[in-house]
């Protein structure tokens, strides 16, 4: 009875050694697999989205950092010249935790140096990128990556002369101006009225030319100046006169009547079919949303422009009678009460039912498509920031891509979008503005406001 006794203890202590073994290393592995992860040593990466040469004003860096592990720490720029050292960037991401995500993936940001500012000298420096991780390695401060660049410190702007720095412009008009740069710069155009409007190249060697434009509801031209950066940052601008013509206000009633609204919110429901509530709901939805999203789309793609000039001499006009002007100012009745009010930002002219739509000038195809209020649409670039809008149109004969020339069909006119009756609705914007078209028919205005600033 003694012998089964002592057995039967000294399996249970087995079992005991055996449990305690099995938890420890349990506990061993746990505590592996934890400081794989916080101890972890694979670096993180760092890489500018462009050559950067030299600094001076303010620049903005393209900079990615990423760390696929414990993530990001730390993310520092520092400008260092002879004994001065100046830390001009520096992002530090508290930590999340302590297996794994300790900090974000990835940071891909606009970063803005102005070295400048920061009180240095004109001449060579470098710019050191560094990038530390949430690891504990490195003495608990992480893994570390540095990227180190020389760099040019240069702090002399570039100088703007203006060839003719007279403009006169009126709300909804259009305007070009010629000017020369000292030196190549990296970003050049006209700041007017809050808005900037970039330039291009000229035809002669040295010569820049910015198209401008205001609003159809401007009170003011503002303050005027051709505006030009060069690699370093270093701002440059020379002011000009906008001489400012008041237009005359013009206002146009719509009645929105039942069969209207039964024919057209079909139309409209197969491209939105968010739409809810009864037809004028609907209506309103699409006169308001809808049309705020065209906007945002036309300036979308007015917003990358062809850098030449691709088109000559006056924009061609669609022979019929004109319907609706531009900037009509619109007061929608429905039931004898006012329900909406928008502008009409182009000309509307009539001819006869699927006339040929041409294209008013040469340029290359940019949209070609079903766009909402202006239903089916083709839109056209004629480069350096001007474009001309087709809409209503019953079907179009182009494609997007499509280098068209003065007076090819690209479509015919119809009663797609809010259209009550067959007509092409045109018009000309300069850098996604809305202009009067007028002007853009009108050979001597081009000639005298156009031409001789291009050509001079």
């Amino acid at each position: 009875m003694a012998r089964q006794r002592r057995l039967g203890k000294s399996s249970g202590g087995g079992f005991l050694r055996t449990t305690f073994f099995t938890v420890f290393f349990l506990l061993v592995a746990a505590a592996l697999a934890g400081a794989y992860f916080v101890f972890e040593f694979e670096q993180p990466t760092v890489n500018l989205g462009t050559e950067i040469k030299t600094l001076g004003g303010k620049v903005e860096l393209p900079l990615t950092a990423q760390d696929r592990k414990s993530g990001l720490g730390l993310i520092r720029m520092t400008l260092t010249q002879g004994e001065k050292s100046a830390v001009l960037f520096e992002k530090r991401f508290p930590r999340q935790g302590w297996i794994n995500n300790a900090g974000p993936k990835e940071f891909n940001e606009k970063v803005e140096i102005k070295a400048k500012e920061a009180g240095f000298q004109e001449g060579p420096a470098e710019l050191s990128i560094t990038v530390r991780d949430q690891s504990l390695m490195g003495f608990l401060r992480g893994n570390k990556t540095e990227s180190i660049l020389p760099v040019t410190i240069d702090t002399t702007p570039p100088v703007v002369s203006i060839v003719d720095p007279r403009r006169y412009i009126q709300p909804g008009g259009s305007a070009v101006i010629a000017y020369t740069v000292s030196e190549a710069p990296a970003r050049h155009g006209v700041q007017i009225g809050g808005t900037f409007y970039p330039g291009f190249p000229g035809k002669k060697q040295g010569s820049y030319l910015a198209y401008f434009a205001l609003p159809w509801d401007a009170k003011e031209a503002g303050a005027a100046a051709v505006v030009a950066y060069d690699a370093a940052g270093n701002e440059a601008k020379a002011g000009f006169s906008a001489v400012f013509k008041a237009v005359r206000e013009k206002r146009d009633t719509i009645t929105l009547s039942d069969s209207f609204l039964q024919s057209k919110m079909p139309e409209f429901k197969q491209y939105y079919p968010e739409m809810k509530g009864d037809l004028l709901e609907q209506y309103l939805y699409v006169n308001g949303e809808i049309r705020k999203r065209n906007a945002q789309t036309i300036a979308e793609i007015c917003s990358k422009p062809e850098p030449e000039q691709l088109w000559s001499d006056r924009f061609l006009r669609m022979p019929g009678a004109g319907r609706a002007a531009f900037a009509d100012q619109r007061s929608y009745l429905y039931q004898g009460r006012s329900v909406d009010e928008q502008t009409h930002l182009g000309v509307d002219i009539a001819s006869t039912a699927q006339a040929e739509i041409r294209a008013a000038n040469r340029g290359k195809v940019v949209f070609a498509e079903y766009l909402g209020i202006y239903g089916n649409a083709v839109i056209i670039d004629h480069g350096q920031g001007l474009f001309s809008l087709y809409s209503h149109l019953s079907s179009i004969e182009t494609s997007s891509g499509t280098v068209v020339e003065k007076n090819q069909r690209i479509g015919r006119s119809g009663v797609s979008g809010m259209a009550g009756g067959d007509h092409l609705h045109f018009s000309m914007l300069i850098h996604g503005v809305f202009v009067t078209p007028v002007q853009w028919w009108d050979q001597h205005w081009i000639d005298v406001n156009i031409k001789a600033a291009v050509n001079g």
